[in-house]
């Protein structure tokens, strides 16, 4: 079971974004409630099941601590980041920094993205798709990679 698709959502005056109920029910089902929110570039927010994202220390962790490449990875996600549980309701808080940050609050998108979410302002969304065309590059890419 991946998460796939998207829906539109809306994070409320408290902070909280309410998880599409096709998406939350592939992430319960599949890694539970437990969440790690963050972002690198802070422009999105990432949400990873918290298995996954202990996954991703593990790689990290394996890494030399001197590394400057996992140093500025570690310092923004860490930056950004919070874990998390979801609700009863199926809601989470999302951190402060990072609803500033990607100028996430109202109307928002919600993504799947195989492993995690990714939450963006719409209207910042639909704009990174126009000016980020996918080519036939792309195309190309992806058939060099077996998809």
């Amino acid at each position: 079971i991946m998460l796939r698709g998207s829906a539109v959502a809306t994070i409320d005056d408290k902070g909280r974004l309410k998880v599409p109920a096709d998406l939350r029910r592939t992430l319960e089902e599949r890694w539970g409630s437990d969440l790690f929110v963050t972002s690198v570039l802070g422009d999105s927010a990432l949400i990873y099941p918290l298995p996954v994202w202990e996954e991703i220390e593990s790689r990290l962790l394996a890494m030399p601590s001197t590394d400057r490449v996992r140093q500025r990875f570690l310092e923004r996600v860490s930056y950004y980041g919070q874990q998390l549980r979801l609700d009863g309701q199926g809601r989470l808080v999302m951190p402060p920094i990072l609803r500033e940050s990607a100028g996430i609050a109202g109307e928002v998108v919600v993504s799947g993205s195989l492993d995690h979410l990714v939450v963006w302002n719409r209207d910042r969304f639909v704009r990174k798709l126009a000016e980020e065309p996918f080519t036939e590059d792309d195309f190309q890419a992806l058939a060099l990679r077996g998809v």
